[in-house]
């Protein structure tokens, strides 16, 4: 009952994003429990290096094939026939043609890769000893078999995007966390390290199941179909190339950086790794929550050719983007040490792992703004059919980011490693918006910079108070604890925040007051029928 209503569509961007950002948060939460369990069990050593390193090849895999398919192709193809109740069935239709074609090329693939993985091992992790490569193998061999069930899942997942579904969609990766928590807690004393990897494959199970559950609710009927010259097949498939191409040199750079990592001192690839993962959270959060809201309608005003209603939405998307991720960019500047020691400082993980990953997460911050527009611009292009323009921007940009990694790992370490990302981030972000500006002659920033200024200045505001009070509270807490640990820089970041919301408040940020009216709209939602009548309605 809970899971059917839970599977309702959403009528809005922001309520979709709403939906999407908070179990993203959830998702998150349960990510960083995640991470402190692995982090206090193994700390910063060999065994957390091999098991990431060992997703590198799973999760290029799936990069390649699931995500680059359906984020290009399949969503604005398959919300096209949906969008038409006399056309659903070639919605149906659809699905089971790529779920057939996804899954027999997950399977070839995932085989392959588990016959030649004692060769693939020495080209990953380089800077590893013989034994810690055959740790990555056999990790490898494992998630093989959950990439296999996780791209399955996220086929149904696209097409519970294409019909807003979006809550069973975004509920989806908690579990995978839950999968991979069991793994750690209750697999390891069990079977050894290799628990972990068979927590991940539980993850996948319970990813898929939750998925195919709201696919099915939905109305959707499994039937085998492996149709190569369906018009809307080869469709996807040819908006798909040039984003496999692209999503191959974002995985590429993201390996060279591991790779990179390898030939730092012993643990620099889990706290490299622990860094990208605390980052991804307010990207996760705003950026991609927002990105998959908004996706549906790009595609939907794009293809009646509305231009004007396509601008709206995406100067608002753009203006409630930034509102949210400003102050979470300066948070994680001013308290990235206690963010750091809060999520995987325990146990094995000592104060200088916290302090080297704290490093690296203050680099990875100044890439927030820099990300969350990426993917939503990258979404506008998929709703244009247009996936050219996206692979060159991100070879361009990959490129950069690899000659400033060789460049920067010498002097920052791991530092310099987040820095080449950020780096090669706002590359991206220049090349995507330069070329979108110019297709539409504006993007109608004369009405929403305005409010972006207010954001930033609001942000800077909050960054003063933030790095103000952690100063003044450390003359009087001693960060010995966790508790100290997080209440220092939950004090500190509170007090920022709310001068955040101060200074908007004052500006009068349209932003704000759009969240405002949002929570009002929502507590009327929820009052009584009386109380939620309005004053000039009698009522019998």
């Amino acid at each position: 009952m809970v899971l059917r209503f839970l599977n309702n569509e959403s009528k809005t961007i922001v309520g979709a994003a709403s939906i999407v950002g908070v179990l993203s948060l959830v998702s998150r939460v349960f990510g960083f429990i995640r991470d402190r369990v692995l982090s206090g069990t193994f700390g910063a050593g060999d065994t957390l290096d091999a098991y990431y390193a060992a997703f590198k090849v799973p999760d290029l895999l799936f990069g390649l094939i699931v995500v680059g398919s359906l984020s290009a192709g399949f969503i604005p193809v398959f919300t096209r026939s949906w969008g038409n109740s006399a056309t659903r069935a070639r919605a149906w239709s659809l699905t089971n043609n790529i779920f057939t074609l996804v899954m027999s090329a997950m399977a070839i693939l995932c085989l392959a890769l588990a016959v030649f993985t004692p060769a693939l091992v020495p080209l990953i992790a380089p800077g590893f000893a013989p034994w810690k490569q055959e740790l990555v193998a056999q990790f490898m061999r494992i998630m093989l078999l959950a990439q296999f069930l996780l791209g399955g899942s996220l086929v149904f997942g696209s097409a519970l995007q294409g019909m807003r579904r979006f809550a069973l969609y975004s509920l989806a990766p908690i579990l995978y966390n839950i999968g991979i928590i069991i793994g750690a807690v209750f697999l390891v004393p069990l079977v050894g390290a290799m628990g972990l990897a068979w927590g991940v494959v539980i993850g996948a199970l319970f990813h898929i199941a939750l998925q195919a559950y709201g696919l099915f609710d939905a109305g959707f009927t499994f039937q085998p179909k492996f149709a190569l010259r369906d018009r809307e097949l080869r469709e996807v498939i040819a908006l798909t190339g040039p984003r496999m191409v692209g999503i191959a040199v974002s995985q590429f750079t993201a390996f060279i950086l591991m790779v990179l990592a390898t030939m730092l001192p012993g643990g620099s690839v889990t706290m490299f790794q622990f860094a990208y993962n605390i980052q991804f959270f307010p990207v996760g959060l705003i950026g991609v929550s927002f990105a998959i809201a908004a996706f549906p309608s790009f595609s939907e005003h794009l293809e009646k050719r509305d231009h004007e209603g396509f601008l709206r939405v995406f100067g608002s998307s753009v203006r409630q983007v930034l509102f949210f991720i400003l102050p979470l960019t300066v948070l994680f500047l001013a308290v990235r040490a206690q963010i750091v020691r809060v999520v995987v400082g325990t146990g094995a993980f000592d104060w200088a792992a916290t302090i080297a990953t704290a490093d690296a997460l203050a680099f990875f911050a100044l890439s927030f703004v820099s990300q969350c527009l990426v993917y939503l611009l990258a979404r506008v292009f998929f709703a244009l059919h247009d996936t050219v323009t996206p692979l060159v921007a991100g070879l361009v940009a990959g490129l950069v980011g690899i000659l400033a990694a060789f460049t920067l790992r010498d002097t920052l370490g791991i530092g310099g490693l987040a820095a080449a990302f950020t780096l090669a981030s706002y590359v991206n972000l220049l090349l995507l918006w330069i070329p979108l500006r110019q297709r539409f002659g504006s993007l109608g920033e004369a009405s929403w910079l305005p409010s972006v200024y207010k954001s930033l200045a609001s942000a800077i505001f909050a960054f003063i108070l933030m790095y103000g009070t952690k100063n003044f509270l450390s003359s009087f807490v001693n960060l010995d604890t966790f508790w100290s640990v997080f209440l220092h820089g939950f004090i500190s970041g509170m007090v920022g925040l709310a001068g955040y919301v101060l200074s908007a408040h004052l500006m009068r940020s349209s932003e704000l007051k759009d969240v405002i009216a949002g929570l009002r709209l929502r507590i009327r939602r929820n009052a009584s029928p009386i109380e939620a009548v309005a004053p000039d309605t009698t009522v019998v």
